[in-house]
């Protein structure tokens, strides 16, 4: 059997965050090693850490928050299930905004926090290269209606995930209701919504990389969880590929960036 190598806690310059285990069992597959546990951790961490390596990335300095959301399907957006969204803003706000059901405001069910923090611009800079490495249907078409091509229905032999880009909604519960989501889509261009991103954008620089396992309202359904929690991983592994270690490496460290705070 191979032994593992061993690094001490200095040495990750990543992290790769999983908020349920479905999502951390997908991280572990696209793990292209795997090293020893933590050499160290505070007794009043109730985490659990597996240490490894995609790519040749050998002290954490960015993340990843990578898992399933609920997405948003329109006439505007073709989201399926297992489709991929990556947060993303095409302006200087971050491409996560942030609601709460707890407050109510003017009879309304919510209102919007704000925008989390943006993305680390080495991040952004790698999901621009993804993103325009994947030919999309507005950069071959054009967006004139009598240029656009309806998206064939998917045939059960078809499994590649299309990936969309842009704002992702993060609250303190989860969206289960049809009409706010569709409010929150049609006014906002929201394409996905989750839970986690809301309490750590803001406190540790990441990207957020969802796998759509369903359409965000009562019917809740588990049968898309494993595949949706897979895409997002094989999305993230990609994305770490793409970007040279010394990009990270010059990024300030996570806790100068969290003493900071």
């Amino acid at each position: 059997m191979e032994q593992k190598p061993n690094f001490d806690n200095d040495s990750d310059i990543v992290g790769w965050i999983c908020g349920i285990d479905m999502e951390y069992v997908a991280a572990l597959a696209f793990l292209d090693r795997r090293h020893d546990r933590p050499d160290y951790v505070s007794p009043d961490d109730n985490n659990d850490y597996i240490l490894g390596e995609i790519h040749n990335f050998l002290n954490v300095r960015i993340g990843l928050m990578v898992g399933i959301g609920g997405g948003e399907s329109s006439p505007r957006h073709d989201i399926r299930l297992g489709d991929i969204v990556v947060n993303a803003s095409g302006n200087s706000q971050g491409g996560v905004l942030q609601y709460d059901y707890g407050k109510a405001l003017q009879n309304q069910t919510f209102h919007w926090t704000g925008f989390l923090n943006q993305s680390p611009t080495v991040l952004r800079t790698a999901v621009n290269g993804l993103q325009a490495h994947d030919s999309s249907c507005d950069a071959a078409c054009g967006d004139t209606p009598t240029s656009l091509i309806p998206r064939c229905n998917r045939s059960n032999g078809e499994d590649n995930p299309a990936i969309h880009y842009g704002l992702i909604a993060s609250a303190n519960q989860l969206m289960k209701d049809a009409l706010i989501r569709d409010k929150l889509a049609a006014e906002d261009n929201v394409l996905c919504f989750e839970m986690e991103a809301a309490g750590l954008m803001n406190h540790f620089p990441c990207l957020v990389i969802r796998g759509v396992c369903g359409y965000s309202y009562s019917h809740k359904n588990k049968e898309w969880q494993g595949y949706a929690a897979m895409a997002a991983a094989a999305y993230a592994e990609d994305l770490l590929c793409r970007i040279a270690p010394s990009r990270i490496e010059a990024e300030e460290r996570l806790t100068a960036v969290l003493s900071a705070g």
